[in-house]
C-alpha cells in the first residue's frame, strides 16, 4: 500500500501547542499541498480559531483534490511471498493487551444504512463467501510499512450482495474497540478493498483484528478499519476518529 506521496513539514514554524489542537501528524506529513499551503499565509498562527478555521479548509481542498485524482480501475503494486514482513507490526491507539477479545460464536456483524438487506452475519456465514488473497503494503502515517498477505472477500462484492446503494457517498465502519472510520464509495468499491478474514491464511490473530477488518492498501493504514462491527452506507458524512481530530479523511496513496 505504499505507493509513496511525498510528505510536507512546512508547518513546523507553529507552536508545538497549536500543532497539537490540529493533530500534528498527519497535518505535518502528509496532507499539505502547495495550493494549500497559500492559505496559510494570511493566518496568525498564535490565533488558535483561524488555525482550526484554515487548516480545516486545506484538509477539505485535499479531499477534494485526491478524490478526483483517484483512479478506480488504478491497482497498488503487490508483492510475492518472500517480500512479507515478519513479524507484521502491531498498530493501534492502546496496547496489544487491550485487543479486543471477540466471542466468535456470538459475534454478529450488523449492518445499517443505505442497505436492502440488513439482517446480521455470523461469522460461518461470512466465511462461506468467495475469497481471495492479496499481498499488499500496509503504509502508517506515523511513518513506517509493511508488507502481507490478506485473504478475504472483494468489498464490492459484499456489498452488492447485501443490496447495498452503490451510487451512496460513503460507507463507515464502526468497531468493537469504539474506533469508527468512513471511506468514499469509489474507494470501497476498488478491486482491491477487500474484508478480510485471514492474515497469511490462518484466522486473522486477535491483534491484527479478529473477526474481520477492512484492507484498504490505497489508503494510509487508519483508514483499514479493524474488529468491524458494524457497516453502514449513507449520504451523510460519517467522520472518523482520528478524522475528526484533525487528520485527513481522504488519506490515499
Amino acid at each position: 500500500m505504499k505507493k509513496r506521496t511525498r510528505l510536507y513539514t512546512a508547518l513546523e514554524t507553529v507552536p508545538a501547542k497549536q500543532i497539537q489542537l490540529i493533530e500534528r501528524r498527519l497535518f505535518l506529513r502528509h496532507s499539505l499541498s502547495l495550493g494549500a499551503l497559500a492559505l496559510l499565509t494570511g493566518c496568525n498562527v498564535t490565533d488558535v480559531d483561524a488555525v482550526h478555521k484554515t487548516l480545516g479548509a486545506m484538509s477539505k481542498w485535499n479531499d477534494r483534490v485526491q478524490g478526483w485524482l483517484f483512479n478506480p480501475n488504478k491497482l497498488a503494486p503487490v508483492y510475492p511471498e518472500s517480500a512479507i514482513t515478519r513479524p507484521f507490526p502491531f498498530n493501534a491507539y492502546y496496547d496489544e493487551d487491550e485487543v479486543p477479545k471477540v466471542n466468535a460464536a456470538h459475534y454478529r456483524l450488523m449492518l445499517g444504512g443505505l442497505i436492502r438487506d440488513r439482517k446480521p452475519w455470523a461469522l460461518p456465514r461470512l466465511y462461506a463467501l468467495p475469497q481471495v488473497s492479496q499481498i499488499t503494503r500496509h503504509v502508517c502515517v506515523e511513518g513506517w510499512s509493511a508488507i502481507g498477505k490478506w485473504s478475504g472477500v472483494p468489498f464490492r462484492y459484499f456489498l452488492e450482495h447485501v443490496g447495498a446503494d452503490l451510487s451512496a457517498k460513503y460507507v463507515g465502519f464502526r468497531c468493537l474497540d469504539d474506533y469508527y472510520t468512513s471511506i468514499d464509495m469509489a474507494t470501497a468499491l476498488h478491486p482491491q478493498t477487500q474484508l478480510t478474514f485471514k492474515y497469511a491464511d490462518e484466522i486473522l490473530p486477535p491483534k491484527y483484528g479478529f473477526p474481520m477488518k477492512l484492507r484498504i492498501p490505497t489508503k494510509l493504514g487508519f483508514k483499514n478499519p479493524k474488529y468491524i462491527a458494524e457497516i453502514f452506507v449513507t449520504n451523510m458524512y460519517p467522520g472518523g476518529y482520528w478524522e475528526d481530530m484533525g487528520y485527513n479523511w481522504y488519506s490515499g496513496l
